[in-house]
Order: C-alpha cells, then sequence, then structure tokens
C-alpha cells in the first residue's frame, strides 16, 4: 500500500503556524513532502517556521494574515497559489482567546473571539475551497478543543466558538463533498502551548488537570499532528464532517 501518509507534492496552509499546535503541525506536514504557507499575525514567528522547513530541504513561504480580514484572507490565498501552483491542504489553526468569566469577558474581547475562530474560518475556508474545486478537490482541516462539546468556566466564548466551528465543519463538508472537497475537525485536550500557558502555567494547576486525563498529562504540540495527517492522507478518503478528539481519554472521562 505505501506510505499512505505521504503528502510530497501537496501544497498546504496553515494558520496560526508561528508557534504551539500551528508550528508543529505546519513542520509535520512539511515532514511528509508538502510544501507549506504559514499564515499568523506575527512575521518574525512564521518566517522562523518557514527557514526551519527550508534548512530541512522543505519548500514554505510566510504571509503575514490576520484570518478576520477579508483582504487578507484572500492575499494568502493568492500568495499561495503564486508561490506553489495550487491549494490541496488548508489547517485552520488560528485562534484568539481570553482567559475571563463570562461576567467580566467585554464585548469587543466576545468579538475578537468569535472574529478570529469562526469568520475566519469561514472566510479562508469559502476562499479555499474555491480554488479545490477547481482543482477537483482537498482537504479542510479545522483545529477545535474538547470544549466545543462540554461546558467550562473561564473560556466559556472560546469553547461557543469552537462549538460553532464544529457546526461549520459539519456544513461545511456536506455542502463541498460533491466537489471531492473533504473537512473534519481535530479537538485537542488542553496542550502546553503559549497560548494556555495562563492555565497551565501554575504547577499546581496543571497537576489538577492533569489528574482529570485518564493518561495523566496535558497534551504536547507534537500530540496532534499524528492526527492532522491522518485526516489530509490517503487512509482519511471517505472521512468527512467528523471531529476527532486528541485528548488522552478526556472525553470518555466526563
Amino acid at each position: 500500500m505505501g506510505d499512505r501518509f505521504d503528502l510530497t507534492g501537496k501544497v498546504a496552509i496553515v494558520t496560526g503556524g508561528g508557534k504551539g499546535i500551528g508550528r508543529a503541525i505546519a513542520l509535520g506536514l512539511a515532514g511528509a513532502g508538502a510544501k507549506v504557507a504559514i499564515a499568523a499575525r506575527t512575521a518574525t514567528e512564521i518566517e522562523a517556521v518557514a527557514q526551519e522547513i527550508r534548512s530541512k530541504g522543505g519548500e514554505a513561504i510566510a504571509q503575514v494574515t490576520d484570518v478576520g480580514l477579508s483582504d487578507q484572507v484572500e492575499a494568502l490565498v493568492k500568495a499561495t497559489v503564486q508561490a506553489f501552483g495550487r491549494i490541496d491542504i488548508l489547517i485552520n489553526n488560528a485562534a484568539r482567546s481570553f482567559l475571563r468569566s463570562l461576567f467580566d469577558l467585554r464585548e469587543d474581547g466576545f468579538d475578537k473571539i468569535f472574529d478570529t475562530n469562526v469568520k475566519g474560518t469561514f472566510l479562508l475556508s469559502r476562499s479555499v475551497a474555491k480554488v479545490m474545486k477547481e482543482q477537483g478537490g482537498g482537504r479542510i482541516v479545522n483545529i477545535t478543543t474538547v470544549g466545543a462539546v462540554r461546558g467550562g468556566a473561564g473560556m466559556g466564548v472560546y469553547h461557543a466558538s469552537k462549538a460553532a466551528v464544529k457546526m461549520l465543519t459539519m456544513c461545511m463538508a456536506v455542502e463541498w463533498a460533491p466537489y471531492n472537497i473533504l473537512v473534519n475537525a481535530i479537538g485537542p485536550a488542553l496542550t502546553k502551548t503559549h497560548f494556555s500557558r495562563p492555565i497551565w502555567s501554575n504547577p499546581e494547576v496543571e497537576r489538577q488537570i492533569a489528574a482529570r486525563i485518564p493518561m495523566g498529562r496535558l497534551a504536547e504540540p507534537e500530540d496532534i499532528v499524528g492526527a492532522v495527517l491522518f485526516m489530509c492522507s490517503d487512509s482519511a478518503a471517505f472521512i468527512t464532517g467528523q471531529s476527532l478528539y486528541v485528548d488522552g481519554g478526556t472525553l470518555a472521562n466526563t
């Protein structure tokens, strides 16, 4: 059967690709043979990841992008096609959140979370799907969270935004299946990244969280990569509209 995770010749976009889960995914896709366009709001971070890929013999570009702004979304898609000629894979990983109670989160905080997590996923997915439709297909993977299907304190609007992305994943999957565009979601448990540092940086809090996870630890960014590669590979050729949770047994223990 050969290497069914081989992505040689494929072209991928990874948003939020400058650090954490996005960086790990970008490096993983490049390691599987894909050419990668890395997008985020911080130029130095994404250029560093692109250079790391190039140093290992891969091909990568960095494009500063705020996915909540349609003109920057279109510029990202255009730059990727200009550089590599096509788009086969989109990883919607960019996300924003604030560790605030529902009483304390400001209205502009709500808007920032939904603009990035939901509107950004919609805008970029639609733009990329138009390219994929003309090519004859592609894969879109949305990064959500276990919080998309269960409540929690302190990040309620983030959870709500990811629940919206989960539903958007299913709707895109249904509408775009006739064009061989497969759309799925990966939902990590709490992962040790800069994004989540305000939660796990306290050792006692980390210990308490890990105690509720059957595998006894928080996820690392590299733990998420295999599930993404699977969804982008030939092994997932008849899977669409699904959410795969990489959570160390978290939801099974709810």
